[in-house]
């Protein structure tokens, strides 16, 4: 069991909101769920129900099913009798939800600390020992994703977990795209946060752990609010006819 499973395994599944899938639309939603999170899929992008059917193998009814888990998680956009985008936001929802996220993840790793084992403990020094190594954009983002769903993964708060994944998936691209027109230069201070998170869940220390948290969401609310382009640029067209395989509701 990875790390993330085990912390999203805390969440309840978006699909058990959802309805009922099948097995083949858990599968299909979750490779939709994961070219999203990769940028394979990009926000405003029309996600082909006909061409994702034929990829697999199954008929539309599962696609469908697949794409209403990703409506849930806040990763894709349905239109009845029009079709289904990779979800997209503006500078001011985004704002908006990284407020939101201020106060709860805070909550949600004040909800986890006690429940942490040394393990956990352990690990988190590995993944930021391995993040200070060197310097690769994806790489970090694997590593920053795994280590802050770490610190949340003691939380018993299902309604909690939900919302602290749904926000990190949703806001996925545009960390990437600010980690990436940031560069290597800032990194000391992501560095210099993170242990010093570490540090306050040692000691569990819930204030400590909190004020360290929401600062380091805020910094980096201030720092997307720089630049608007990340969200004014659109999504480049695909090179399959984007009228095909229409969302039908």
């Amino acid at each position: 069991m990875t790390r993330e499973t085990r912390a999203e395994d805390t969440a309840e599944p978006a699909e058990a909101q959802a309805g009922s899938p099948t097995v083949a639309s858990r599968r299909i939603a979750e490779h939709l769920r994961q070219m999203i999170l990769d940028d394979r899929l990009l926000p405003g992008e029309r996600i082909r129900q006909e061409a994702v059917a034929e990829q697999f193998g199954a008929s539309r009814l599962p696609v469908r099913e697949a794409l209403r888990i990703l409506e849930s998680e806040g990763l894709a956009t349905l239109k009845a009798n029009s079709g289904a985008w990779v979800a997209r936001m503006d500078l001011v929802e985004c704002q908006a939800i990284y407020k939101i996220r201020e106060r709860v993840e805070p909550l949600a790793l004040i909800e986890s600390m006690n429940n942490l084992t040394d393990t956990d403990l352990a690990e988190l020094e590995r993944i930021q020992s391995e993040i200070e190594s060197g310097w690769d954009v994806e790489r970090f983002l694997v590593l920053d994703r795994e280590l802050h769903l770490l610190t949340y993964s003691g939380c018993r708060i299902r309604q909690l977990a939900n919302m602290v994944h749904r926000f990190w998936n949703t806001t996925q691209h545009y960390r990437r795209a600010f980690v990436r027109l940031n560069g290597p230069g800032q990194q000391w201070i992501v560095n210099a946060e993170h242990r010093l998170l570490i540090e306050a869940i040692k000691r569990r220390d819930p204030t400590d752990a909190e004020q360290i948290l929401s600062g380091h969401i805020r910094r980096t609310r201030h720092q997307l609010a720089l630049h608007p382009e990340l969200f004014d640029r659109p999504a480049p067209p695909a090179p399959e006819d984007r009228q095909a395989g229409e969302w039908n509701g």
